[in-house]
């Protein structure tokens, strides 16, 4: 009998409740807001403990038993008190709030305020949108805003991505977190460690303000403002970031990179640096396209080359350079051996281990080919031509279209000139058709020591003109000085073959071989102008003077 009337009392009572909850109107109620309302509980009790503090105790037999509700907004829970004239609830063990079906939080203790629509909670919190799950012990919701925020360390798990940090802010609307203080994002691929990030758990977008260390196995990215898509492998970078790779730095005022397809483009004073300091190359430009699977390269806006060799480096400017593996070339164009056998570079040896052979090989496997108004530059050489290739396994300069090439006082050009380098230094020369090599007779005059032929070679030895042949309809034209550097007359000669010797760059011997026919002239007897073979034109206005010359009027 007694619980009879003890279970009939309480049916009352909730009865009452729920009438007055149906009935009450928010004008009734000290604090405006939505009500909460009671949807379900086994166990009710009440205490008026004043006129702004109505107390009801809700509880139930099992988790989640007790449901109540403001709006579009459900909450779940082992026992709960409720201010109904306060509007607000703490919950214990088990909580759960449905934010209309789009934000899912779990606690163990919650505070609600309905006036403001906020949520506290406390002790094993859990968040989730339906993308990602947020976990931390503290966690402040505002429903209306769907913004919660942790300060007390917290991690984020979005599939196989974790993000963890000290704060945290998470914004239901558009899905994204933003992380503060000692935050790290580690994924199968990449890991992150910086002090503010801001991730989308819908696009699985990952934003970087502030200075920010991107990183995997083979590649660490410094960068301070910039975006990369985790679920793509995409990344744009700003305020000049820097990629350090295990073979190059490149760095940028902006980056946009695919990691999927292995396509970048760096803009803004892009630099590129080879780590190979003994056979590697930078890159210099205001626009770089790279493509990483096929180890390609295409450089514009004021490309400048540095391929490295001690103190005299050789720089390389044009309209665009291209670089790429010459064993993908080759299998599409036939590039000759212009190199004899006994130049050539040795083979690898069979000592070397198989990762110190694979490296040799990718050091070799390059060539480069530039277009359009190519400068080239190093202390002992200089150049200029429409277009050029470069291969890194013979280590030849090929200049095509009018080339013309310097070496201390001398000119040379043709139609076509081959540069062969030995350890980056001029080996030879090779130039042909209209070949012709002029120097001045001395410092003081505008006389010209001149030679024309077919072909024309030359050798040097220390970066310095050794010794130079024409070949072919050979012609000659020399001033003679004598012991006190007063000319002593001039020579015009042709010949099968003229050979020259050079000591400090100047003409020291000369020998004129097979069907030799010519003139000697007293230096006052004869018309200067007419001894000056055909097509001569001295162009030492176009040669380049530094290495900042060859990007002048680009």
């Amino acid at each position: 009998m007694i619980r009879t009337v003890t279970w009939f009392t309480f049916l009352i009572l909730l009865s009452t409740v729920n009438n007055s909850f149906a009935q009450r109107n928010p004008v009734d109620t000290v604090v405006p807001g939505k009500q909460i309302d009671i949807i379900r509980a086994l166990r009710y009790s009440a205490v008026k403990v004043d006129s702004v503090t109505n107390l009801i105790s809700l509880a139930g037999d099992k988790s989640g038993d007790v449901v109540l509700k403001q709006e579009n907004t459900w909450i779940y829970a082992d026992s709960i008190v409720l201010n109904s004239l306060q509007n607000m609830l703490e919950a214990f063990g088990n909580v759960h709030i449905n934010d209309a079906d789009s934000v899912h939080t779990y606690s163990q203790y919650l505070k609600y305020l309905g006036k403001e629509k906020k949520a506290y909670l406390k002790t094993k919190v859990k968040l989730t949108d339906g993308k990602g799950v947020l976990t931390t012990d503290d966690l402040d919701y505002d429903v209306t805003l769907k913004i919660g925020v942790y300060r007390n360390g917290g991690k984020l798990v979005d599939k196989k991505t974790v993000l963890t940090s000290q704060e945290g802010y998470y914004y239901g609307d558009t899905k994204d977190v933003i992380f503060k203080h000692n935050v790290h994002l580690v994924d199968p691929d990449t890991k992150v460690n910086t002090d503010t990030l801001q991730y989308n758990t819908n696009t699985k977008i990952a934003t970087f303000t502030c200075p920010s260390l991107i990183y995997n196995e083979s590649r660490i990215i410094h960068t301070k403002d910039g975006f990369f898509d985790m679920k793509n492998k995409r990344g744009t970078l700003h305020q000049r970031s820097l990629i350090d790779d295990s073979t190059y730095t490149f760095t940028a005022d902006d980056m946009v990179f695919d990691d999927s397809t292995g396509l970048s483009e760096f803009s803004g004073n892009a630099v590129y640096r080879s780590k190979d300091t003994a056979e590697g190359y930078d890159l210099v430009a205001n626009n770089i396209k790279t493509n990483k699977k096929k180890s390609a390269m295409i450089a514009t806006q004021k490309p400048l080359l540095l391929i490295k060799q001690g103190k005299d480096s050789i720089f390389v400017s044009a309209d665009t350079l291209y670089t790429a593996k010459l064993s993908d070339l080759l299998k599409t164009r036939k590039i000759p051996n212009i190199r004899d056998t006994s130049s050539a570079k040795k083979p690898i040896k069979d000592t070397l281990s198989a990762k110190e052979r694979e490296k040799e090989d990718s050091t070799h496997d390059k060539f480069i080919e530039a277009f359009y108004h190519v400068k080239i530059y190093s202390d002992s050489l200089q150049a200029v031509g429409d277009s050029l290739f470069y291969s890194m396994q013979d280590s030849v300069f090929r200049l095509f279209k009018e080339p013309i090439a310097w070496a201390k006082d001398n000119q040379i050009s043709g139609d076509t000139i081959y540069l062969y380098l030995q350890n980056k230094k001029p080996e030879r020369l090779l130039v042909f058709e209209n070949a012709m090599a002029l120097s001045k007779a001395d410092s003081s005059s505008n006389f010209y020591n001149q030679m024309k032929g077919t072909i024309i070679r030359a050798e040097f030895v220390d970066g310095q003109i050794n010794f130079m042949q024409a070949k072919g309809n050979a012609e000659n034209v020399y001033y003679g000085l004598d012991e006190a550097k007063h000319f002593t007359g001039v020579n015009k000669s042709e010949a099968e073959m003229i050979d020259i010797e050079f000591e400090d760059n100047k003409p020291r011997k000369i020998v004129w071989r097979n069907n030799l026919t010519g003139d000697a002239y007293p230096m006052r007897q004869v018309n200067h102008e007419e001894l000056k073979l055909k097509n001569f034109k001295w162009q030492d206005e176009r040669r380049p003077k530094s290495k900042y010359d060859i990007l002048a009027n680009q």
